[in-house]
């Protein structure tokens, strides 16, 4: 996102906190794909994610007043959309986060990549088996493009947290992807290697 974008989307917030709803609708459409396609990575139930985004949207209508720039507009958004999708999902219990992450892996959602689909669906497969927090970090990490203190603030924890779930996300998937791709076994990574 350019530094352009992010000046467009804090005049929208502008005008949303003074009830411009115009101005909501345009950032629901710059949004809304991009909030399902980083959701729909960590659940598949298209009820739960449209839920999770019309949630985020009535935060935003509701709070845009308080966004205080400290970050970018969708920094602030998909923190807004990740907290959405937790509440989602606790609100299902235990179980429905299992069911989602079977679906996941049997479903993943697509989304323009330079990989081809027999790649992609690969590492879809690889990316459902890891807890919800490392898949998370990974996605809002390699496809939305934030950095590691932006996925901090999303997640609401501190950055050694985001890096050391990246380091675990990227293990397992380092020891586990081949399997699924029926190649020779890798050494497995120990200690602090990358």
């Amino acid at each position: 996102m350019s530094p352009r974008d992010d000046l467009q989307d804090r005049e929208l917030l502008r005008r949303i906190a003074q009830r411009d709803r115009r101005a909501l609708e345009r950032l629901y459409l710059a949004y809304q794909p991009r909030l399902m396609q980083f959701l729909g990575r960590l659940c598949s139930q298209r009820e739960t994610l449209e839920e999770a985004v019309n949630d985020t949207f009535w935060t935003v209508w509701q709070k845009a007043d308080e966004f205080r720039g400290a970050s970018r507009v969708s920094t602030w958004l998909i923190g807004i959309a990740w907290r959405q999708a937790l509440k989602g999902l606790r609100r299902n219990g235990d179980a429905a986060v299992e069911r989602l992450t079977e679906s996941a892996a049997a479903e993943p959602v697509a989304r323009e990549t330079l990989l081809d689909d027999e790649r992609e669906q690969w590492l879809g497969q690889g990316l459902a088996t890891l807890p919800l927090e490392q898949r998370a970090t990974l996605e809002l990490a390699y496809f939305v493009g934030h950095s590691c203190q932006e996925i901090a603030d999303i997640m609401g924890c501190p950055v050694n947290t985001v890096k050391a779930r990246m380091f675990q996300a990227r293990l397992k998937l380092r020891n586990l992807l081949p399997k699924l791709e029926g190649i020779e076994e890798p050494t497995p990574l120990r200690g602090n290697q990358t």
